[in-house]
């Protein structure tokens, strides 16, 4: 007899569904709600995200420390030593005040350059640094004064003092008039004296810093007021080294030797070039580097001293 013929109440009941095998994967017949979630691996930190508690913030770079400020004297034209020396120490970190009196120029052979002030700021801006350019005449035994008050209103403290003027107006021993004599000790003496004491009564930077260089001259011969009036300014500031030893101020003296700026003929400076083991002039950043080295932390060692930058010369 076949299944189909058997009556209903006697047909066995039917076997329950076998229960879903144990597993962790979810289950085809389970609803969307009640299916297990996967969990997503987190992705690693990738390079330049912001730093985790184990990468510290880093610290902002440090400011730069201020710049310090050379006074620089005598420099009225670009050619010039002056303008040479402030140029080396602005690129070397220095802030520049400077003094020049036009007046002067005027009166010598190569004349006034208009528009240097503006050029040489110019320049010096260029490295970055702050400028104070002061007319000053220093036969005026107030100018040293004024001076320092200009440099300190408009830039600050005054840390190098690097004088370059000069009056040099050529006379010999029988035709140098008394005006003339005295007009050259007024600037190249007495002025050097009083910007000297200035620059000590107001030095407030920290022993070992200062810096005080004058530039000189050994030509008297046919050049007597000039030549005399600077080997003075050599003994002012050769007894500066020791004198202001309390302020930890080192003052030195340079002898550039022969520099062409402008004032020299050709037969001059043929004659010059001839007579030098070098064979060539000097310039005015022949000066300049020595300056820089005095003024830098590596010339503090170098103190009382007139030097001699003259490629050899006699």
């Amino acid at each position: 007899m076949t299944t189909a013929e058997i009556p209903p109440a006697a047909r066995p009941a039917a076997s329950p569904a076998a229960a879903p095998p144990a597993t962790d994967e979810p289950s085809a017949v389970l609803p969307t709600a009640e299916r297990p979630v996967a969990e997503r691996p987190v992705p690693e930190q990738p390079t330049g995200e912001q730093p985790t508690a184990e990468q510290p913030v880093a610290a902002p770079p440090a400011a730069a420390p201020p710049r310090p400020l050379a006074l620089i004297t005598g420099v009225g034209r670009t050619v010039g030593i002056g303008a040479g020396i402030a140029r080396r120490l602005a690129s070397s970190g220095w802030d520049i005040a400077f003094t020049y009196w036009t007046p002067y120029d005027r009166r010598m052979t190569w004349g006034e350059e208009r528009g240097s002030t503006a050029a040489i700021e110019a320049s010096l801006a260029a490295h970055g640094a702050r400028t104070a350019a002061i007319e000053a005449d220093l036969i005026d035994p107030d100018a040293p004064t004024r001076i320092f008050d200009e440099a300190e209103r408009r830039i600050g403290p005054v840390t190098a003092l690097v004088l370059s003027h000069a009056e040099s107006v050529d006379s010999g021993l029988l035709d140098t008039t008394l005006a003339s004599f005295d007009r050259h000790f007024a600037v190249n003496t007495r002025a050097t004296w009083l910007l000297i004491r200035e620059y000590a009564l107001r030095f407030r930077a920290p022993a070992g810093t200062g810096r005080i260089i004058a530039l000189t001259s050994d030509h008297t011969v046919g050049n007597l007021p000039y030549g005399a009036s600077k080997g003075a300014l050599d003994r002012i500031t050769l007894a500066a080294a020791r004198e202001l030893a309390h302020l930890g101020v080192t003052a030195n003296v340079i002898n550039p030797g022969p520099v062409d700026t402008g004032w020299m003929s050709e037969e001059l400076a043929e004659l010059i070039r001839r007579d030098t083991p070098l064979g060539r002039l000097g310039t005015p950043q022949d000066t300049a580097h020595l300056v820089d080295f005095l003024c830098s932390p590596q010339g503090q060692w170098v103190n009382g001293q007139l030097l001699k930058s003259n490629g050899g010369s006699a």
